[in-house]
């Protein structure tokens, strides 16, 4: 189904990922423009922060003064709130507006008084990047005001669309100053969810008996809850991104989403062919470069290369069942040599010297500390450097399995291997990602995008869309999904360390036919499947804002 663009005049998308790679959101978005651009090209305008300097310019960020040109030259904006407009340099070239928000904070007291007067958004607690978010939120919803008045009000479909807490400010901002404006909400990944398991606590088992305003209190997370659930309640349309987190979300945020729209994939990120072979090849060669100056260990070029990725969220992520499934593979007699890497961004002070160096002249010698490829401001407690040191990954040349922590972002500068996160994919031979808390699973998706096969659980959203779809096993779709529970930690390792053993243990035929079927997934995730949810949800969005503006009080949302 393609997106109706009949359905909206302009469509807003605000995100503070837009233009800004720090995480997962950036992926959806940029991935899913190409889509949006070739159903209504020109009328998707992306909203992002403006954290950008002349020194320091956004690499995804290409300003076009001739865009949206009439409008800037009447847009009357508060002091300190100003735009930059052009182009998001990812595939489609969609629109995006950059917004500075400085002056929002001299106005943050009144504005957060007027958010709990009108929706009960209790921002009393507010600490960290709290202000940070609501002032770009806040920036962001004035903005699309402007844009919205500019071009006319009267008989439009405008919808603004908001991702995660960090924008719902500026929902709460047009709902309040301009209703005309139909409004969708995506949370990605609640926030009182992810505290909850951040901080040991069981979620699923228990689901039924928390209450998310009780848990906010106890977890010192009432402000974000707070908006996160005002959002979700007087959005016109809310959305979250898998079956696993709409449970979640009407437990802890009391409002069922009305659309789960699972987060898709664009092939155009993926080379092909002959490009394939030889991304793959620089991308061993490196590596196995970069392991063999570390550990002063020679790498066969047949060493099995394995690796899990994403935020740094120890127990969340599965990186503490990652490494103690590794670790028990090297029990199981593996064929080959293995090479577990770690490529999750962590406090990073700067790429090793010593390394640098071994990796331009070979001394053949490993180097003190062979675990680790960059320097940590805190070396002494980070929790993945600790567990890795604790289990005893010597790699030494007797050592079965290597493991290696990467702890930077593989933006293609990092000093080290100074390749990007998706040029050194098409390297591994397997992925791992036992996640406990993982609304979706970009990282799955991406490794099957590219072939690889990967092993994750039935925690995440992607490992659940993949069992709805296939007969699970790595042979039959490029995925093995592993049941995990909040209590079966030493089963899950087990099933792991043997799926791995598997892969390692296949033929080239069988290592190709599962290569095949990994792609054969991903396609059946790509954007243009998935989109239709999207359309689904800025039907009801526009459908519940006619109800709210006509007075019908059998609409879904708050108003």
């Amino acid at each position: 189904m393609e997106v109706h663009k009949e359905n909206f005049d302009l469509l807003f998308e605000t995100s503070w990922e837009v233009c800004n790679k720090i995480g997962g959101i950036y992926t959806v978005l940029s991935t899913k423009a190409k889509t949006l651009q070739n159903a209504a090209k020109d009328r998707v305008i992306f909203i992002g922060p403006d954290v950008w300097s002349e020194d320091n310019p956004s690499p995804y960020f290409k300003e076009v003064p001739s865009l949206l040109k009439q409008w800037k030259a009447k847009a009357v904006l508060p002091d300190g709130v100003s735009v930059r407009v052009g182009r998001w340099d990812v595939p489609g070239r969609p629109m995006a507006v950059l917004v500075k928000f400085d002056g929002m904070y001299g106005v943050k007291n009144e504005f957060y008084g007027q958010m709990w007067n009108h929706f009960g958004v209790d921002s009393l607690h507010a600490y960290g990047d709290y202000d940070e978010g609501c002032a770009f939120a806040h920036a962001a919803g004035i903005v699309i005001e402007s844009i919205c008045r500019f071009n006319g009000v009267s008989g439009k479909n405008y919808i603004a669309h908001f991702d995660e807490w960090t924008t719902g400010m500026g929902l709460l901002y047009l709902r309040w100053k301009m209703p005309e404006v139909a409004t969708v909400f995506t949370t990605h990944a609640t926030s009182i969810g992810r505290s909850i398991c951040g901080n040991g606590k069981p979620l699923y088992d228990y689901l039924p008996g928390y209450n998310g305003d009780q848990m906010a209190r106890e977890l010192n997370m009432e402000a974000k809850h707070s908006l996160e659930k005002a959002a979700a309640n007087y959005a016109d349309c809310f959305t979250t991104v898998s079956r696993v987190t709409a449970l979640e979300c009407e437990q802890l945020l009391g409002r069922k989403p009305d659309v789960v729209t699972p987060n898709g994939f664009e092939e155009n990120f993926v080379p092909k062919g002959n490009k394939f072979n030889a991304a793959r090849s620089r991308a061993r060669r490196r590596i196995i470069d970069m392991a063999s100056a570390l550990t002063g260990t020679e790498l066969p070029d047949d060493t099995f290369i394995i690796a899990t990725s994403g935020r740094n969220e120890y127990r969340n992520k599965g990186i503490d069942l990652y490494l103690d499934a590794v670790d028990r593979l090297g029990s199981l007699d593996p064929g080959r040599r293995i090479l577990a890497l770690v490529m999750v961004p962590a406090w990073v002070r700067e790429p090793r010297a010593d390394l640098q160096a071994a990796m331009s002249d070979r001394t053949g010698a490993a180097l003190p500390d062979p675990v680790i490829t960059h320097r940590l401001n805190n070396e002494d407690t980070d929790a993945i450097l600790c567990r890795i040191h604790q289990i005893g990954f010597g790699n030494s040349e007797r050592s079965r399995v290597q493991c290696i922590y990467i702890p930077c972002y593989l933006n293609g500068d990092d000093g080290v291997l100074d390749m990007s996160y998706y040029d050194l994919l098409p390297g591994l031979d397997a992925t791992v990602f036992a996640s406990y808390y993982e609304p979706w699973g970009y990282t799955p998706l991406e490794s099957v995008a590219f072939g690889v096969p990967t092993v994750t659980t039935t925690l995440s959203g992607f490992g659940q869309w993949v069992l709805g779809q296939y007969e699970n096993g790595v042979v039959h779709c490029g995925v093995d999904v592993v049941e995990r529970s909040d209590f079966n930690y030493d089963y899950v390792k087990e099933t792991i360390a043997k799926d791995l053993r598997d892969i390692v243990d296949a033929c080239d035929s069988e290592r190709k036919m599962i290569s095949e079927a990994a792609r054969a997934t991903a396609e059946a995730a790509a954007w243009s499947k998935f989109i239709k949810y999207y359309d689904e949800a800025y039907d009801i969005a526009i459908n519940n804002r006619n109800r709210r503006c006509s007075g019908d009080t059998e609409s879904k949302t708050k108003g």
